[in-house]
């Protein structure tokens, strides 16, 4: 039988009490000091680790301090400084790119509305989400990967599109939650609801979830 949607708003608030019992203390993992390095850092983390990352940025932050030096740089000293954080000339191409209009349209300030994130190279909704729930306080749901699989598993939606699931989770979560979710989602993904051996038999979320393997 389907579920109402009364039903999944009420399954929603448990799985979130649930999530906070177990990753109190989840956050995002890129390490930053400002929205514009939070962008570069987010752009960097495409098919990359955040660990990764954040030893990359480490430099890479010394060495460039502001959009200005993003945007005025040599595009293949960027590449090289990017180098193992993978697709590293798209992403130089990226980060100059959104440096620059940041720079020439925006007073050097990263925008905080999805409708001007969205208009620099290389942000798409994901990355905009972040930076405006993460820096800016506004609520927002940054859909990943581990998103995207376990809100499948837990049956909040069936579809794979980002843009599709970010408009159903907003609509079961309350807004209060939904920038911590994304980082408990991710915490959870990482230690239990692995994608490919799932620890069904120690999921805080068992009971609450109807893909559970037994």
């Amino acid at each position: 039988m389907e579920e109402s949607k009364f039903r999944k708003i009420e399954r929603a608030a448990d799985v979130v009490q649930m999530l906070y019992k177990e990753y109190p203390d989840s956050k995002c993992s890129l390490n930053y000091n400002s929205a514009h390095q939070l962008l570069v850092a987010t752009i960097l983390s495409a098919q990359c680790t955040d660990h990764r990352v954040n030893i990359v940025t480490k430099d890479l932050f010394l060495k460039y301090k502001n959009p200005s030096d993003f945007a005025d740089c040599k595009i293949n000293d960027l590449a090289k400084n990017i180098y193992s954080c993978g697709y590293y000339n798209q992403k130089s191409k990226s980060i100059q790119g959104a440096s620059l209009k940041i720079v020439e349209e925006h007073n050097g300030d990263v925008p905080d509305s999805m409708e001007e994130l969205i208009k620099l190279p290389g942000v798409g909704r994901k990355t905009a989400n972040c930076i405006l729930g993460e820096y800016y306080g506004q609520p927002s749901l940054v859909i990943d990967t581990h998103m995207v699989r376990i809100m499948n598993l837990l049956d909040f939606t069936k579809s794979k599109e980002p843009k599709k699931i970010e408009l159903e989770l907003m609509d079961i979560f309350d807004e209060k939650d939904w920038v911590k979710l994304t980082h408990m989602i991710i915490d959870h993904g990482r230690a239990v609801c692995i994608a490919r051996r799932p620890q069904c038999n120690t999921c805080t979320l068992s009971d609450l979830c109807p893909s559970v393997i037994n």
